[in-house]
């Protein structure tokens, strides 16, 4: 750490910042965000943009525990404060994210990437989450489904971001939260993106749990020691914990309400329970309904793809399958992904963005296309001619607009 401190203290008095350090394959990266400073070092061989969107996150995660004032105040006092007295007992928190930041396109790509799901029972579920009048400093209620949102509820005032969400979804699936006695928690968070100076208060409900044989049971059959891994199996990649397979109900408010919010967290749990909604998810997600396969578009030579839609901010994919089927090709692919990612936004330092980006190996052929409405990021056959590529994406756009429905959160209710 003193080396560290070292080379940024030498940029830092020459007016420059030091971004990173290459050598072969391994690349330092540096991420200054005051008065913190974030490095890694990695030879995956991703762009320099994604291991600082990756550091990036990893700041936010901790402003979620200290916020940005807090964390001011106290290196105005004392520069050389040990910020790991003030993180004692937060390391799963930050553990669960560079798990989840290994393999998330949706946090690569500054996204959500939502449960896939019959409409009508969204939008069902969606209706249910809308607070009483009573609780006057609601902020966001969220339902999260095998670790993805199912519908959230927003103030009429401001939308939440992306990134808050990721380290919503995160806090509550962290073991210590998941594995957790009780019933549900209240914890104090800060969300970075709503408001980095301030904490509030988020009630966190699991109202499903799987047992050991990965079916979802009822909250309140007791806790289970639930294993840990990453794994692929049955054709898709299982990526963090089985704390994802649970269904979490996620409520954050601005006040004291406490008792308010508990018992109306209670009797949602029980309107969907007694609907017949709760089950209605977890049938939907133990056949398969909340995930596609790429086989089902029809499209010669496509073998995988990444959907944005830029209006709503979500991703949507298919599941990893032969080829791509084992943990190296799924992350040697990803990387393909976000190299074609980097390039089109221009991340890395490129003279500008671009529209259209390819890359051809032997394994295959990586496009990327932006428009205004959306991005798509392709894999295909490398043996697929330039014309049948483009076939391919505009092919992709249209399946994807007629499932729209079922693969993106829209008109989610506000109050």
């Amino acid at each position: 750490m003193g080396l560290v401190q070292a080379l940024l203290s030498v940029f830092i008095d020459d007016g420059d910042k030091l971004r990173s350090i290459n050598s072969g394959e391994l690349r330092i990266t540096f991420l200054l965000r005051s008065p913190l400073y974030y490095v890694c070092a990695s030879t995956w061989g991703e762009p320099e943009s994604v291991t600082r969107t990756h550091l990036e996150y990893l700041h936010l995660q901790i402003l979620s525990i200290v916020t940005a004032a807090q964390l001011r105040r106290i290196f105005e006092r004392r520069t050389n404060f040990d910020l790991r007295r003030l993180l004692n007992g937060a390391e799963p928190f930050l553990f669960s994210l560079l798990s989840r930041l290994e393999l998330d396109l949706a946090m690569s790509t500054s996204s959500l990437h939502c449960l896939q799901l019959d409409p009508n029972l969204r939008s069902r579920v969606a209706d249910a989450l809308v607070p009483i009048t009573k609780m006057k400093d609601a902020l966001y209620i969220v339902l999260v489904a095998g670790g993805r949102v199912v519908t959230l509820v927003r103030p009429k005032k401001h939308s939440i971001h992306p990134a808050d969400i990721h380290v919503l979804v995160n806090t509550a699936h962290a073991p210590s939260i998941y594995n957790s006695p009780a019933s549900a928690s209240w914890i104090p968070i800060c969300l970075p993106k709503y408001n980095p100076a301030t904490f509030v208060n988020a009630y966190i409900s699991f109202l499903r749990k799987p047992d050991n044989n990965g079916t979802e049971t009822p909250l309140n059959t007791g806790d289970r020691e639930l294993a840990s891994s990453s794994r692929v199996e049955d054709g898709r990649y299982q990526r963090n914990s089985s704390s994802d397979a649970g269904l979490c109900l996620i409520c954050i408010s601005g006040g004291g309400e406490f008792e308010t919010v508990r018992s109306w967290c209670d009797s949602v749990a029980q309107k969907l329970q007694s609907q017949g909604t709760l089950q209605a998810i977890t049938d939907a997600m133990e056949s398969g309904k909340t995930h596609y396969s790429v086989s089902q578009l029809a499209i010669p030579g496509l073998r995988h793809f990444v959907y944005k839609s830029r209006p709503h901010v979500q991703i949507t994919f298919p599941i990893f399958e032969d080829p791509y089927d084992s943990r190296d090709e799924i992350r040697r692919i990803l990387t393909m992904y976000q190299t074609v990612y980097d390039a089109i936004h221009a991340k890395s330092g490129q003279s500008g963005p671009l529209k259209l980006q390819c890359i051809r190996t032997e394994k295959e052929i990586v496009m990327g296309w932006i428009t205004q409405p959306f991005e798509l990021y392709i894999v295909v056959s490398p043996r697929l001619p330039k014309t049948a590529v483009i076939n391919a994406a505009t092919a992709v756009t249209r399946w994807v607009k007629k499932e729209e429905r079922n693969l993106l959160l829209r008109d989610a209710p506000v109050f």
